[in-house]
Order: C-alpha cells, then sequence, then structure tokens
C-alpha cells in the first residue's frame, strides 16, 4: 500500500485531504507544520509528500529545501497545495525540485488524479530498468514518455572501441555523453612535466563525460580504453532534457550518476590525507571492484604497474616496493603480472 504524507496547516483542508487519500486505499500521515513535516518525512520515508507553501514555522519552500538534501528523502515525489496562483511561485517551487501542483480549492477528482498520475509516472521510471545496453534505452524511453520529451533519436548508438583507442581528448567540445556497456575505459590529465594521472577507471553501467556536459565547457581530462570496450553514446541534447526538463526523470538520472561522484571524492580524500601504504591499500580495493574476476576464491587484479600507480597518485617506483611489502606480509600475491589480492578485509582495514 503507498504511504503519502499530507502537511498542511489547515485543519479542515487537511483533514479533508487525508480522508480522501484513505479512502483510495492509502496510507496517510498528517502534519499541522513544516517542521514536524520534515521529521515525519525522515521518519517514514513516504511514497510521496503533499505540502502546502504558507505554513508556521517552517514553510513549504523550507520543506522542499530541506528534503531534497537529505540522501533518504530527495528521490521522494513532492506535490506542492496552495492557494496561491502567481506564476512566480509555480516557476519558484518547479525550480527547487517540485513534481507537481494542486491549487486550492480543490475537489477529490483533482487530487486523485494528480497523485495518481505522480504514482504512475514513478513506477513507469522504476520498470524494467535492468544493467546493460538494453536496460539504458527501457529506462531512457520510459522516462521521454512520462515527460514527453522529444528526443533526437529512439536508439542509442553502442560503438566498439579496441584496447588503447582514445574515446575522447582533453580540449575538445563533448557532443554525447558515453555509458560503458562493457569493457574498461581510464579517464586521466597530464600536467605540464608530462605526467600523467588517472581521474578514474570506468566499467560496466558507468556513464563518462557527463560533468563537462552538465557544465557546458570542454573535457578537461582525456579517456582511453583499457580493455576492449562497448559504449553506448547518448546525444548531448537528449542527456540535458533528460537531467533538466522533468524532477522526477532528473532525480532517478541523478542517483545513477552519483557513485561515480562518491568515488572521486573519496579518491581525492585518500590522495590528501593518507599514508602510502594506506593509499595503496585503497587504491588496489578501489580498482579491484573494477576488474573483480574471481577463481578459486580469490580476487585477482589485472592492471598495469604503471597504470595502477597513475590511479593511486604515486610514483611506480613507490607501488612496487608496497606491493613487494604487501606480499611479504601475505595480503596479497603476484601471479603472472596479476595482482591476487588474498586478506581484502586486512587491506580495508589498515591503520597505517
Amino acid at each position: 500500500m503507498k504511504q503519502i504524507l499530507v502537511i498542511e496547516d489547515n485543519k479542515e483542508v487537511r483533514e479533508n485531504t487525508a480522508e480522501i487519500l484513505e479512502l483510495a486505499n492509502y496510507t496517510v500521515w498528517s502534519a499541522p507544520n513544516g517542521k514536524i513535516g520534515v521529521e515525519l518525512a525522515l521518519k517514514n520515508k513516504p511514497d510521496l509528500i503533499i505540502c502546502d507553501i504558507m505554513m508556521p514555522e517552517l514553510d513549504g519552500y523550507g520543506v522542499l529545501h530541506l528534503l531534497s538534501r537529505n540522501s533518504e528523502t530527495s528521490s521522494i515525489p513532492f506535490i506542492f497545495l496552495t492557494a496561491k496562483t502567481e506564476m512566480k511561485d509555480f516557476r519558484k517551487g518547479m525550480e527547487m525540485g517540485a513534481d507537481d501542483y494542486i491549487t486550492k480549492p480543490f475537489d477529490d477528482v483533482q487530487l486523485l488524479s494528480a497523485v495518481e498520475l505522480r504514482f504512475k509516472k514513478v513506477d513507469t521510471l522504476k520498470a524494467n530498468f535492468a544493467s546493460g545496453a538494453a536496460g539504458l534505452n527501457t529506462f531512457i524511453g520510459n522516462a521521454a514518455s512520462a515527460a514527453n520529451l522529444q528526443l533526437t533519436s529512439q536508439d542509442r548508438e553502442v560503438v566498439s572501441f579496441k584496447k588503447k583507442q582514445m574515446v575522447y581528448t582533453e580540449g575538445k567540445r563533448p557532443y554525447v555523453v558515453y555509458y560503458v556497456v562493457s569493457g574498461k575505459i581510464k579517464t586521466y590529465k597530464v600536467n605540464e612535466f608530462g605526467k600523467e594521472l588517472i581521474t578514474s577507471i570506468h566499467t560496466t553501467g558507468d556513464f563518462i563525460g557527463y560533468t563537462t556536459v552538465l557544465e557546458e565547457a570542454i573535457y578537461s581530462d582525456s579517456a582511453e580504453v583499457l580493455e576492449d570496450a562497448e559504449l553506448m553514446s547518448i546525444p548531448k541534447a537528449d542527456f540535458l532534457q533528460l537531467i533538466n526538463t522533468d524532477p522526477q526523470v532528473s532525480k532517478m538520472f541523478i542517483k545513477m550518476l552519483a557513485k561515480n561522484v562518491l568515488e572521486n571524492e573519496e579518491k581525492l580524500m585518500a590522495i590528501a590525507y593518507h599514508s602510502l601504504r594506506k593509499k595503496v591499500a585503497m587504491g588496489i580495493l578501489q580498482v579491484l571492484e573494477k576488474f573483480r574476476i574471481t577463481a578459486d576464491n580469490k580476487a585477482e587484479l589485472d592492471i598495469s604497474r604503471q597504470n595502477l600507480s597513475q590511479v593511486i597518485g604515486i610514483a611506480t617506483e613507490s607501488l612496487i616496493r608496497t606491493l613487494s611489502d604487501f606480499k611479504a606480509e601475505k595480503l596479497i600475491d603476484i601471479k603472472e603480472g596479476k595482482i591476487v589480492v588474498l586478506e581484502e578485509d586486512k587491506l580495508k582495514n589498515l591503520l597505517y
């Protein structure tokens, strides 16, 4: 049963709204002001929030702002309930991420239609999104249909790339966002002394180049194939439509992209603050998630020492010395050039 939170300071409107929704077999929580509404939203994680704008304690804009900043509530569909009809108020709410408006006074048909439409859109976006090219195409198609978007193409092209082939180069302008269907891609920067630093390694399910598209900038790094790959290209115009046009579609897409951002933040923290041994341990584990091959319950990492040192941001010689130490401590083994992780938990919890 779907759960809805109603936040409304007018007791009569609040109770009438809750009664209509309960008669339609929804579970309803009610809050008389924005402050209590935020507390209930964080506690119960409803499937939909219907919220008045003008309220004591905390207004509707404040409620939306606070909940949109919390990862556990940011993707909950949000409908404003308001007597205000000025365009500037509609525009402000939509710019903040509201999904819809219901203008007071309203009847039961208007309320239930808005709620059902919102749930239908969410279900459409969540349905059938398997991994891989077919799954992404399904998601994009469903998203375009739900938000009435006119995309430039119905099916995104999947292109094959060979090892060491360039996907894009620093200084060029982007025309697509890439989705990794298979294979491995490294993105890297080269400093004024010609030293290369790998900023990330991407594998199946990752998106590449989207920040440059969002910023309307040129590429600040280059992308090269580490292992034969297939990439789906999403036209820039389509990607921007999906991100910018509909709040719910935008939330779903941003959720897919979020893991890449978190990985990069963790990597920057490691480079800045950790010891050499800790950096190498974290680098091995981070890359292992991209390269994981299980054989006899062992995790193997097939990457050149140069590339691994560039991922971690240290000299190749320092990496080789640390790997030798780890091998002597039986944390890893080296077989035919591959790094075999023997003690994953010990690497993860390395103190220094």
